[in-house]
C-alpha cells in the first residue's frame, strides 16, 4: 500500500506535560486507499477519534507523521492546514454541529462559502442536487433546528460533500442516532462512497456497522491490533 492516499507513518499523539503527560497514540502505522470505506473500532480512549482528528488537520501530532496525497501535514502552517482541510476532507461528527439560525440549505452551502467567499450559482445548484440525494430538498429552506435529528444529520452528510472532498472522516456519525436512522445514515454514506468514490474513515463503536465497510481496523490502548480487509487480511 505505499501509493495509498493516506500515510500515516509512526505516529504519536501525547496530551499534556510532565508527569500529566499521557500517551495516546503510541506508533500508529495505516494507508488508506483511494475510494476505500475503512472503519475504526475500539473502547472508548482507545485512540480512535485522537487519530482521526490527526487524519483531519483538526490537531498536530506529537510526533510521526500523516501524508495525505503527497502532502505532509507536518508541513503546513496553520493557516495552509485550515486551507486544505476545507478543500480536501470533508467531516461528519456524532452531533451535526449545524447551525441553527440558517437554513438547510445554507448549512450545505457554508463549506464552500468559507472557501470562496460567495456561493455560485452553479454550487447552489450542487447543494441541491446533494440535498436531493440525501431526500431533504423539500427541506432547503427550512431553519436546521426545525428539523429531526436523522434530518440534521443528513444535512451534515450533504454539507461534507459539497467541497467534493477526496476524504470524508466520520466520527460516531451514527452514534446519536435511532436504529432506522442510523441505518439511513450507514446506507447514504455507502452509497455515497460508491458514487463519488470518496475515501470514508469512520469511527464507530458500533460492531456490526463496522463489517459492512470493506475494511475494520481496531485499535486498543494506541496501538493498531487489527487490520481487516474484506474477504482478506493484513497484519496492522
Amino acid at each position: 500500500m505505499d501509493n495509498g492516499l493516506i500515510q500515516i507513518t509512526d505516529l504519536v499523539k501525547d496530551y499534556g506535560e510532565g508527569e500529566a503527560r499521557t500517551r495516546v497514540l503510541k506508533g500508529i502505522n495505516l494507508d488508506f486507499e483511494c475510494g476505500e470505506f475503512t472503519a475504526l473500532i475500539g473502547a472508548s480512549g482507545s485512540g480512535k477519534s485522537t487519530l482521526l482528528n490527526l487524519i483531519g488537520a483538526l490537531d498536530r501530532a506529537t510526533a510521526g507523521k500523516v501524508v495525505i496525497d503527497g502532502t505532509d501535514l507536518s508541513d503546513l502552517n496553520d493557516d495552509e492546514l485550515a486551507l486544505f482541510r476545507n478543500r480536501t476532507l470533508g467531516f461528519i461528527f456524532q452531533f451535526h454541529f449545524l447551525l441553527p439560525q440558517f437554513t438547510v440549505l445554507e448549512n450545505v452551502l457554508i463549506p464552500y462559502l468559507i472557501y470562496a467567499g460567495q456561493v455560485t450559482p452553479a454550487m447552489e445548484k450542487r447543494a441541491m442536487e446533494l440535498l436531493d440525494r440525501v431526500g431533504l430538498s423539500h427541506r432547503r429552506d427550512n431553519r436546521a433546528n426545525a428539523i429531526s435529528g436523522g434530518e440534521q444529520q443528513r444535512v451534515a452528510v450533504a454539507r461534507a460533500l459539497i467541497n467534493q472532498p477526496r476524504i470524508i472522516l466520520a466520527d460516531e456519525p451514527t452514534g446519536n442516532l435511532d436504529t432506522a436512522n442510523t441505518e439511513n445514515v450507514f446506507n447514504l454514506l455507502r452509497e455515497m462512497n460508491g458514487q463519488y468514490c470518496t475515501s470514508m474513515i469512520m469511527v464507530t463503536h458500533d460492531r456490526e456497522l463496522a463489517q459492512r465497510g470493506d475494511r475494520v481496523v481496531e485499535i486498543s490502548d494506541g496501538l493498531v491490533i487489527s487490520d481487516v480487509l474484506k474477504d482478506s487480511s493484513s497484519e496492522g
